[in-house]
């Protein structure tokens, strides 16, 4: 096979180190996980990051609409439970994703509400969204989920695992 050299900008490596690295940071915030960017600028027509989560950071559900956009979810490490919800907040379907079971990753259509959740320390996914990013109209969060923050937002997350008969297991 030929290969050709490349003369673009400098690889970005995701390695064991990065994974580390970011989930580290993950743990020692109150929001219990950190994004690590991959793109460069807020305009770029593709987002691309990596997004630690530890069990129990609760993401209220959203949707991507006005502007639409797709989001992709791959596990690199740990386990990530996916949900999507129909525009009432009931669930129309859920999938753990652990790369040790073979299962890599979910594709969100635009319009779906959705949340994830980490189901075990240290877990990592790779997430990949069309952009541009805005933080005006990113998200069109579900009005029937507590909020970021909110003093119920843990007991909605507890509820949604029991729902769905996912236990986080204990430390």
């Amino acid at each position: 096979m030929y290969h050709v050299p490349c003369t673009s900008p400098v690889m970005i490596l995701i390695n064991k180190n990065l994974l580390d690295s970011v989930s580290s940071e993950a743990s020692s915030v109150p929001r219990k996980r950190k994004n690590f960017n991959f793109h460069k600028e807020y305009s770029d027509t593709l987002q691309r990051l990596l997004n630690a989560m530890e069990p129990m950071s609760y993401i209220q559900p959203h949707k991507h609409q006005d502007p639409d956009k797709r989001e992709v979810f791959i596990a690199l490490r740990g386990r990530i439970l996916v949900v999507e919800f129909d525009e009432n907040g009931g669930i129309s379907d859920h999938i753990i994703l652990d790369p040790l079971k073979g299962v890599y990753g979910a594709e969100i259509p635009e319009r779906t509400f959705h949340t994830i959740v980490s189901l075990e320390d240290g877990s990592v996914a790779y997430e990949v969204k069309d952009g541009p990013y805005s933080p005006i109209d990113d998200k069109n969060f579900a009005g029937w989920a507590p909020r970021e923050g909110s003093p119920h937002a843990s007991s909605y997350l507890e509820a949604l695992l029991k729902q769905l008969h996912v236990v986080i297991p204990e430390p």
